[in-house]
C-alpha cells in the first residue's frame, strides 16, 4: 500500500487520535477449496469503536431467520407479508404504512432493502423490536459471533427493553400477533476506549468530560466480517455456525447489500441526494459516477459521533479477485462528541476510499 499518498498520510501522521482499525481477509482457491488469510492493522477485538449503522445487518439476517422459523411452526407469513407496529402502552399505531413501498405497506423484505440502500433507521428499529435484543444476542453467540452487544434502537428516548407489538395480516385476517417482549439490559463488553474525547453535547449544553459509550452498541470488526462471511460463503461453516435461512433469503441479502441506490426500484432514492457511491466508502466513497459493474461491493457502512466504518466483501470476477475488508476511523479534531462537527468528507471517507483502492490494486497486481 502506498502509505505516502496524501489521503492516507494525513491520517497516519496522527494515528492515535484517529483510532484506525483495519481488517483484511484475502481469499485464495487452493485444491478446489477456499483459503481465508487475515491481515490486521491496529485491529483488536478489545478496543471499542462506535459501530453506528454497521449493526444493522445482524437484525436483517435474524429477521429473515425468524420468519423461516415461524413458518416451521405453521404460521403462514413471509418476508413480504404486511404488518403494523403498535405501542403496547397506548394501543396506538407506531407505524402502519411505508410510502417508499409500492403498495404503501410495511414488510420485512422492504425494510431490509432500505437498510442496505440508505441505512434507514426506522427500518432497523422495527426489526430490532421484532427480534428483541435478548434474541439478537443469543442467536449471534450461538453461531459463534462474539464481541457483539446490540443493545439499542436509533430512536431518542426509546424503550429498548420492552418491544412494540406486531400484527402481520393478509387483507383483513390476522396471521400473526406478537405481543410486547421484555429483554433485560445486556452486560457491558468492558472494552478499552469506551470513554472518548474531552467533552460532549447533551440537551444543548457542553459537558466538559469524556463521553461514555459503555452502554451503546458494540460490534468488533472481526465479528462484522464473521457475519458477512456467513452470508457470502455459508457452505464454509458447520451447520451449527450457519444461520437458518433459505437459499433465496441468502440471495436476497447478497443482492440488496451489493446494490447502489441507482439500481433500486425505489423512486424516492434518486439523485442528487442519492448517487452511485452512496454508502460505499471503500474504493469509491470520495467520488461520484465512477462505479462500474466490474467491481461489486457487498457492504454496510455507518457513521455517527465522528466514527466512520465500512464492512465489505469486494469481488472482481473478471480478475478472479475477492476479499473481505473492514475498517473504522474516528475524525473528531475538537474531541467534542454529539455536536456534529466532524471531518467526515474532508478526511474520513477519503481515507477509507484510498485504503480500499490501494488494497484492491495491490491484490489485483499480485494475481498476475
Amino acid at each position: 500500500m502506498a502509505l505516502d499518498l496524501p489521503k492516507i498520510k494525513a491520517v497516519r501522521e496522527n494515528l492515535e487520535d484517529h483510532q484506525v482499525q483495519l481488517l483484511l481477509i484475502n481469499i485464495e482457491e487452493r485444491n478446489q477449496s477456499l483459503v481465508f488469510k487475515s491481515y490486521r492493522y491496529q485491529q483488536e477485538d478489545s478496543t471499542y469503536f462506535y459501530p453506528a449503522s454497521t449493526v444493522k445487518p445482524p437484525v436483517a439476517v435474524l429477521a429473515l431467520q425468524k420468519i423461516k422459523q415461524l413458518q416451521a411452526r405453521g404460521i403462514p407469513i413471509t418476508k413480504d407479508s404486511p404488518f403494523h407496529v403498535i405501542d403496547p402502552k397506548t394501543g396506538e399505531y407506531v407505524q402502519k404504512t411505508d410510502s417508499t413501498q409500492s403498495q404503501n405497506q410495511l414488510t420485512i423484505a422492504h425494510l431490509i432493502k432500505k437498510i442496505f440502500l440508505v441505512s434507514d433507521n426506522d427500518a432497523y428499529n422495527y426489526l430490532f423490536d421484532f427480534l428483541g435484543k435478548k434474541t439478537i444476542d443469543q442467536e449471534l453467540k450461538q453461531r459463534g459471533i462474539k464481541h457483539t452487544a446490540i443493545r439499542h434502537k436509533f430512536l431518542f428516548g426509546a424503550d429498548n427493553e420492552n418491544s412494540w407489538e406486531y400484527v402481520f395480516f393478509d387483507h383483513q385476517d390476522t396471521l400473526y400477533h406478537q405481543k410486547s417482549q421484555y429483554s433485560a439490559s445486556l452486560l457491558s463488553l468492558n472494552l478499552k476506549e469506551q470513554q472518548k474525547g474531552k467533552a460532549y453535547l447533551s440537551q444543548g449544553e457542553i459537558v466538559e468530560s469524556p463521553m461514555d459509550f459503555s452502554q451503546k452498541n458494540g460490534m468488533a470488526l472481526s465479528a462484522q466480517l464473521e457475519l458477512l462471511k456467513r452470508i457470502v460463503f455459508p457452505e464454509e461453516f458447520t451447520p451449527e455456525a450457519q444461520f437458518d435461512l433459505f437459499q433465496e433469503d441468502l440471495a436476497f441479502l447478497r443482492y440488496w447489500m451489493s446494490r447502489s441506490t441507482l439500481e433500486s426500484d425505489i423512486a424516492a432514492y434518486a439523485p442528487p441526494e442519492y448517487y452511485d457511491s452512496y454508502g460505499k466508502f471503500f474504493l469509491y466513497g470520495d467520488t461520484k459516477g465512477a462505479m462500474t459493474d466490474q467491481v461489486r461491493i457487498y457492504n454496510k457502512a455507518g457513521y455517527a459521533y465522528g466514527t466512520l466504518t465500512d464492512i465489505a466483501y469486494i469481488e472482481d470476477k473478471a480478475n478472479k479477485l475477492a476479499f473481505f475488508l473492514a475498517g473504522t476511523i474516528l475524525v473528531n479534531k475538537n474531541e467534542t462528541f454529539n455536536n456534529e462537527t466532524y471531518e467526515l468528507e474532508e478526511k474520513g471517507i477519503p481515507f477509507l476510499a484510498e485504503v480500499g483502492r490501494q488494497l484492491y490494486h495491490n491484490l489485483k497486481n499480485n494475481r498476475h
